[in-house]
């Protein structure tokens, strides 16, 4: 099978997204998704149900996660596919990672109040569907619903990033048991969206160098908040590094997103596709 459009990263209302798995699953096939991951961030709730509605409309599933890990002091977030979503290591490490979440909220709820913006942590939980995982995008909501900022970037650029003041230090898992627990599984490792990070051109490398060591083998090339000068820039690196290539979307929810589900750009054509490991 050679797909013509696939999308391995995206998000349900088990993490982030605004949308339920089945929902997701509907759109993806509807914009034309031939081979589709659900990866929501440290859980992996939405996989069921998500594969279900592929298979009923005729989509193919690949079983998906985002794994939070801190790399030098820099949260960075390592996409898994192809895994067994049953597999021990994997479900105990990303429920250890879900219960950090939630102590972490509690201190940048503590972070807000001390700069006059009380409460914060109880009105975020008004937009949780998850219980177990509650994150900064649930903060954002809230803190746009009552007047602090006119959308959720204006809240991340102003409260919730690093050097912010709603932003709080968190010790995620290490590159090398995130990875440890995708190759456990059965999976492939990927780099999301590295476009994002705000990091030099050597310590990307340094971090790349790290990833391949500990048995990372693909980096989003094509992703939604990827320019076209990120595109080629890391399909370069994908060469260099022979990473296989990978391409999301990082759908959220129609008001969201950088794109839609599969709306992407294709793949620069020499680079190995990731979907090669996993079907």
């Amino acid at each position: 099978m050679t797909p013509a459009n696939f999308d391995f990263h995206c998000h349900s209302i088990v993490s982030d997204g605004l949308l339920p798995p089945e929902v997701v699953a509907r759109r993806a096939a509807a914009n034309g998704v031939d081979l589709w991951a659900l990866t929501d961030h440290d859980d992996i709730g939405g996989l069921a149900e998500a594969r279900a509605t592929a298979e009923e409309v005729g989509m193919r599933f690949v079983n998906g996660v985002e794994i939070s890990i801190e790399w030098r002091g820099t949260p960075i977030h390592i996409v898994g596919l192809g895994f067994d979503a049953a597999n021990p290591e994997l479900v105990d490490g990303l429920h250890d990672l879900r219960q950090g979440r939630v102590e972490r909220a509690q201190r940048m709820g503590n972070a807000l109040a001390a700069i006059g913006i009380p409460g914060v942590y109880e009105g975020a939980l008004c937009f949780v569907t998850n219980p177990s995982l509650i994150s900064r995008a649930h903060f954002a909501r809230y803190l746009v619903s009552i007047g602090i900022a006119r959308d959720v970037p204006g809240v991340f650029q102003h409260y919730l990033t690093p050097g912010k003041p709603g932003y709080v230090d968190h010790q995620w898992v290490t590159l090398e048991n995130a990875v440890k627990w995708i190759n456990g599984a059965g999976g492939v490792a990927v780099v999301a969206h590295p476009g994002r990070y705000k990091m030099s051109g050597a310590d990307m490398r340094r971090f790349l160098d790290d990833f391949k060591d500990a048995g990372g083998r693909g980096i989003e090339v094509t992703c939604g908040s990827h320019s076209p000068d990120h595109v080629m820039h890391f399909a370069r690196l994908a060469r260099h590094y022979e990473f296989h290539a990978s391409r999301g979307s990082d759908f959220h929810g129609p008001e969201e997103s950088y794109v839609d589900l599969g709306k992407l750009p294709q793949l620069p054509e020499d680079l190995k596709p990731v979907w090669r490991l996993v079907v």
